[in-house]
């Protein structure tokens, strides 16, 4: 075996070691950062994006100068009826991506400084268990949109069906 072939041999171990060890310690990745615009005196947004950890995590939390706070939400419906509540945590298993979408998990913004206006623009920081905190910037969209562009449809939930009012004869 001749010099160069041994080196070669050598780097390309060397590169996937540290492929392998990069898929271990691998940075969380975020896409499709979007929110929706606000009406004028809204005091409350949500934010939606996907999140792909390469190892088992959790994401606990998030924060923004937009808004007084930013929690986890999930939206469900229970007899009919709407409800919303925090979530303490999502879990983010390895290798799978995470989206969080209109009309189930979101991240809810509270107090927010200003309105959302589409086209605006704003950072995002994403807390997890295990990974370093990761700022994100979130594209604000139109205030009917399900999702970023490319994505018109942002694998929402389909709209709810709201019963009829009633008429009175």
């Amino acid at each position: 075996m001749s010099l160069r072939t041994v080196t070669a041999a050598a780097c390309l171990a060397a590169a996937v070691s540290l492929s392998a060890a990069a898929a271990e310690t691998g940075e969380v990745e975020v896409k499709d950062a979007w929110a929706r615009a606000t009406p004028a005196k809204a005091e409350a947004g949500a934010a939606y994006l996907t999140v792909l950890s390469p190892t088992g995590d959790r994401l606990t939390g998030a924060a923004t100068p937009v808004a007084k706070s930013a929690e986890l939400h999930t939206m469900t419906m229970e007899g009919g009826v709407m409800k919303m509540r925090p979530l303490a945590g999502l879990d983010l298993p390895a290798g799978q991506p995470v989206t969080l979408r209109p009309g189930q998990v979101h991240i809810m913004l509270f107090g927010l400084a200003r309105p959302l206006h589409e086209g605006d623009r704003f950072p995002l920081t994403l807390k997890f268990a295990k990974s370093p905190p990761r700022e994100v910037t979130v594209v604000v969209e139109g205030i009917a949109a399900m999702g970023p562009p490319g994505l018109a449809s942002g694998g929402a939930a389909p709209p709810m069906a709201m019963p009829a009012p009633a008429r009175g004869r």
